[in-house]
């Protein structure tokens, strides 16, 4: 257990003193990097030209601060490329690595497998050599995980042959073109399949290694270690509520393209299929037929999801409560826009107002 502040330390106002006391080991403790004694947790990390900085820095860090805040026993990381040396991030940071064979060679227990994801990913995950060295590792490993796009690697190793995945929201039509034999499931920000997990894109790496400590060492860390990390333990809702471009797809014909760019400025009125029809100049029932032939989606799905995003912006940046912006998006019944917005953004108005608002500073 957490004691008090220790005597003489001055402890800002507001602070909850088990986190002061937290600051203050985080101060004395070494890196665990450096730790070599006793049993570790070893997290491999991989990387390669043009992964996202982010994809690797989030896991480490909750690895770190959990190793500092009593992980029994330690988390011990190691960054790797294929052929190690200095690999350049797309933000331009490089960061040295050791290589894959080099791992392998070590022949010390794998726990945890993690590979990072980026616009690099695309193209690496052609690489046959990364490929079969991210095989090999992997069948050493307890687990196996990625974040964000890291999953295409994965992916063409055959390490999600029939399971199921997720990746960044971008790309999950990519994954799933690439890969027909693995299930991804494109609203989660992580997905468990027995031994392997795979998460969404940047940030989603860290609630993939919070979740990872959980598991390992139990919530009442995990929730620490997000405590000083200032982030959530468990994010509400899935990745949907960050994506516009989850939408439909522009359509070809030019009137129900037309409608397309009408719409958001119009989610206030009646917009039922014979409305919309009457505007594109369509017989109801060829109107239904050829915008989901071409956008993906009906049209009733289509305006709900337009619906619940203007409701997000709302939610986000006015003072409106949760029955006004329900009319003001054209959902003047509550129960109706309440699950619509669960159905979208997997939480309830409020919870997400709670969570996202921007509070004027």
């Amino acid at each position: 257990m957490v004691g008090a502040p220790r005597r003489g330390v001055n402890v800002v106002p507001g602070i909850r003193p088990d986190l002061a006391e937290i600051a203050i080991k985080l101060s004395l403790l070494p890196d665990p990097s450096h730790l070599t004694m006793g049993a570790v947790r070893s997290c491999v990390l991989v990387v390669f030209d043009g992964f996202q900085l982010l994809d690797l820095a989030g896991p480490l860090e909750v690895f770190r601060t959990a190793s500092l805040l009593g992980a029994d026993p330690p988390y011990r990381t190691v960054v790797a490329s294929l052929d190690g040396g200095p690999v350049r991030s797309e933000s331009g940071v490089e960061v040295g690595t050791v290589s894959l064979a080099t791992v392998r060679r070590r022949r010390a227990p794998v726990d945890t497998l993690l590979v990072a994801g980026g616009v690099g990913a695309g193209e690496v995950a052609a690489d046959r050599r990364l490929c079969r060295s991210v095989a090999a590792l992997a069948q050493s490993a307890r687990r196996t995980t990625s974040v964000c796009t890291g999953a295409l690697v994965l992916a063409a190793a055959g390490l999600l042959d029939g399971r199921r995945a997720t990746t960044h929201w971008a790309s999950c039509a990519l994954l799933a073109q690439r890969h027909p034999q693995v299930e991804v499931i494109p609203d989660r920000i992580y997905v468990r399949d027995g031994a392997v997990w795979t998460s969404a894109g940047v940030t989603a790496g860290i609630d993939l290694a919070l979740a990872l400590v959980e598991e390992d060492c139990g919530a009442e860390l995990a929730h620490t270690v997000a405590g000083w990390l200032v982030v959530f333990t468990r994010r509400p809702g899935g990745q949907a509520q960050f994506s516009v471009q989850m939408r439909a797809q522009p359509a070809r014909t030019p009137a129900i393209a037309a409608l397309q760019r009408w719409l958001p400025e119009h989610l206030g009125e009646p917009l039922g299929v014979e409305r919309l029809a009457e505007r594109a100049a369509m017989s109801p029932r060829s109107f239904a037929r050829s915008f989901r032939a071409e956008t993906g989606s009906t049209p009733a799905a289509y305006v709900e999801q337009l619906r619940v995003e203007a409701a997000r912006r709302l939610l986000e940046t006015s003072d409106l409560g949760v029955t006004a912006v329900a009319r003001a998006v054209g959902m003047p019944r509550v129960e109706t826009f309440h699950r619509a917005f669960r159905r979208r953004c997997g939480t309830t108005p409020d919870r997400y107002r709670q969570h996202f608002a921007r509070r004027a500073s």
